[in-house]
């Protein structure tokens, strides 16, 4: 026996499933897609001119595979490096489980794509998810003929959704989180979003608000189950060699926190964080990962021109004794740095973008600072305020108080520490509740289908 099997779920044409109403949402929503293509384009050449990858690989963008088919009955999308990192533990663990399952994962940045690269290396397919036009859905779908469509957090493409549905492949939304703010968003296309919903299989989410936002938006009631935070079931982390050669390069020991995932809007604020810290701590280094490479060059030059030491672990590696501000421009090394500060300021939370991973300085024993803005995980943000084991800054002020606290008062450092590690622990679980639910729906290796 070869191949692999996909079950004839209801494959009819869209004709007679979709009703008027349908046909008409579809047609307009796709009819305004397509009419934005150039801008698309404009997109791509705009981010192209910051972030050079965005020039390449067009050809997936719109759903165009040279070659023959390639089925990939497991297919999983995560839009970029977070979702990519908390999918991790249930892509392993499904690779473990069933090696005998190619594996096709979809992202839509750069660094989303070079994450899985990191992760897997060719052990899994990679390609960009194409845009939501019929045609380029329709493209993707028949090329790789996913049996089971496994879809990470928040990622709600009608065409996509409806392509899915009409091929009868089975449709499930992985560690779903909904913010208050996204549901009102997806509520300018609301009738349209609710029947494409409605054809999903199973909403996992992370928590009880979450799954009452994704029933409101549409998803039916009784495919929607809490699971729990994937995040919560990251791997161990083993910083230990890492730590050890960044403290020998360094020389001293010194005050060291961590500027992680910061936007532009940010920049300044840590900057002055850092410069009123040094004028309690001298010695105090900064390491400093923006979210988006094309900040790297801009958060070295800005930080020179404050009057700081500036090294960049591209250029130098380590950051030696006189370094006051290391700039991390390398992609999938944030966990080893997170493990080599005493305080891990998270950014994305300072200006109204919805926060960063919370739980990744939590699993390197690292004291976490953030910002208020925090709807995009705000379940999490919740949990760990009420075990009082992460500290929230509302300005630069405020950020620059904390750190100075914070370093002065060693045993309250560990203590926000401490606790933010008994929480990752005791939140694990959403791992194993997944794997149960789609474990009855996984393909089975049998002959292909005809055609």
């Amino acid at each position: 026996m070869g191949g692999f099997y996909r079950p004839p779920l209801l494959r009819y044409p869209v004709g007679m499933r979709a009703d008027l109403t349908e046909r008409v949402l579809r047609g307009l929503y796709s009819a305004v897609l397509y009419i934005l293509v150039p801008i698309t384009l404009y997109h791509l050449i705009w981010r192209g001119f910051r972030q050079r990858a965005y020039f390449q690989r067009w050809d997936e963008r719109y759903a165009s595979y040279p070659g023959q088919r390639l089925a990939a009955p497991l297919w999983l999308h995560a839009v970029s490096v977070g979702e990519v990192n908390a999918a991790a533990p249930l892509v392993n663990a499904l690779r473990q489980q069933r090696p005998d399952l190619p594996l096709v994962v979809t992202t839509i940045t750069p660094t989303g794509s070079e994450r899985v690269r990191a992760l897997w290396g060719d052990a899994v397919t990679h390609v960009y998810l194409p845009y939501d036009l019929p045609g380029a859905v329709g493209r993707f779908l028949d090329h790789f003929r996913p049996a089971l469509a496994l879809i990470v957090e928040t990622e709600l493409w009608p065409n996509l959704l409806f392509g899915c549905r009409d091929r009868g492949i089975p449709t499930h939304i992985l560690n779903a989180r909904l913010s208050a703010r996204s549901l009102r968003g997806y509520k300018v296309l609301a009738p349209l979003i609710r029947r494409a919903l409605a054809s999903v299989r199973l909403v996992a989410a992370q928590s009880q608000e979450d799954a009452r936002r994704f029933r409101a938006l549409g998803a039916q009631a009784d495919c929607v189950q809490v699971t729990g935070n994937l995040k919560f079931d990251m791997a161990p982390v083993d910083n230990a060699a890492f730590v050890a050669t960044f403290r020998s390069a360094l020389g001293v020991d010194r005050p060291v926190w961590i500027a992680a995932s910061t936007h532009e809007d940010e920049e300044v604020p840590v900057l002055e964080a850092h410069r009123a810290l040094q004028r309690s701590h001298p010695d105090a280094l900064l390491l400093w990962a923006p979210r988006h490479p094309e900040r790297f060059q801009a958060v070295a030059r800005r930080a020179r021109d404050a009057g700081c030491t500036v090294a960049t672990r591209s250029e130098q590696r380590w950051p030696l004794r006189q370094t006051q501000v290391f700039v991390i421009d390398t992609l999938g090394e944030l966990m080893r740095f997170y493990g080599c500060a005493q305080v891990a300021f998270v950014g994305g939370s300072l200006q109204a973008i919805g926060g960063h991973n919370l739980l990744e300085p939590a699993a390197t024993g690292t004291a976490i600072l953030t910002g208020p803005h925090l709807h995009n995980f705000a379940d999490i943000a919740k949990r760990l305020r009420e075990a009082q084991a992460m500290r929230v800054v509302d300005d630069v002020s405020a950020l620059s108080a904390a750190l100075k606290a914070l370093f002065d008062d060693p045993q309250s450092r560990a203590a926000l520490a401490s606790s933010a590690a008994r929480l990752l622990e005791d939140g694990r679980g959403a791992l194993s509740r997944t794997l149960t639910l789609i474990a009855p729906v996984l393909p089975e290796a049998s002959s292909p289908p005809a055609g």
